[in-house]
């Protein structure tokens, strides 16, 4: 099982304030910064665009954070390059909102990121099993994708394991309602990349909250 890498949402962070935002993230030893894409179309909330990670590409020079943007996008093959020339570092795209998948995967590694594939709770796992050995990670979602603060959903954890068993060394990364008091589930499934909003923003410590997030994967890696 790959390492723990645990990566707080910039959605729950403060929008008049994301270059220390995302700076504070780093300083409490987060691995990645998730950045929440959402276009209005795929999903209803509307977030940022690419114009906006290359501001904070620009405060946060690239091989000092690793950028993780989840593209909650109609027609993500249209975005490739205008993130790519942002600064992203992973671009990853909800299965449901492509019919190409093996051509949009190969469109991202051309553009220098790695591939990552998100599928809904209703999705099953075995949707993603083909396109795996082309991907660098896979997202289960955890809540329905469109809006931060939802209810953790455990019903979706038997897809992680599914995908731990079949694919030992994938990055599988879980987001939505992660926190303290969930991330046993999700560790315990096979879950390796954590994405926290409020679990890590709005806590007390957040640099204890990214440490108790980590220790429940590595405790996993070592049963």
């Amino acid at each position: 099982m790959p390492e723990a890498k645990i990566a707080p949402s910039i959605l729950a962070g403060d929008f008049a304030n994301l270059e220390y935002e995302c700076k504070r993230m780093m300083k409490c030893g987060s691995d990645w910064l998730h950045i929440d894409i959402m276009d209005g179309h795929f999903v209803p909330n509307l977030t940022i665009g690419a114009p906006v990670v290359t501001c904070i590409r620009g405060a946060l020079p690239k091989g000092d954070s690793f950028f993780d943007c989840h593209m909650m996008v109609s027609d993500p093959e249209r975005w490739v390059d205008d993130f790519a020339k942002a600064g992203s570092d992973l671009y990853c795209f909800h299965y449901e909102a492509t019919t190409e998948h093996e051509a949009l995967i190969d469109k991202i590694h051309a553009a220098g990121m790695r591939a990552g594939c998100a599928i809904k709770p209703k999705t099953p796992a075995s949707a993603v099993f083909d396109l795996v050995p082309k991907l660098d990670m896979v997202l289960v979602m955890t809540v329905e994708p469109g809006f931060g603060g939802q209810k953790f959903m455990r019903d979706c954890m038997p897809k992680v394991e599914a995908l731990r068993l079949k694919f030992p060394e994938l990055d599988i990364e879980v987001d939505g309602g992660l926190s303290i008091d969930t991330i046993d589930f999700a560790a315990d499934a096979g879950a390796n990349v954590i994405v926290a909003g409020t679990g890590v923003f709005r806590a007390q410590d957040p640099q204890e909250a990214i440490a108790a997030l980590r220790t429940a994967v590595n405790k996993r890696q070592l049963k």
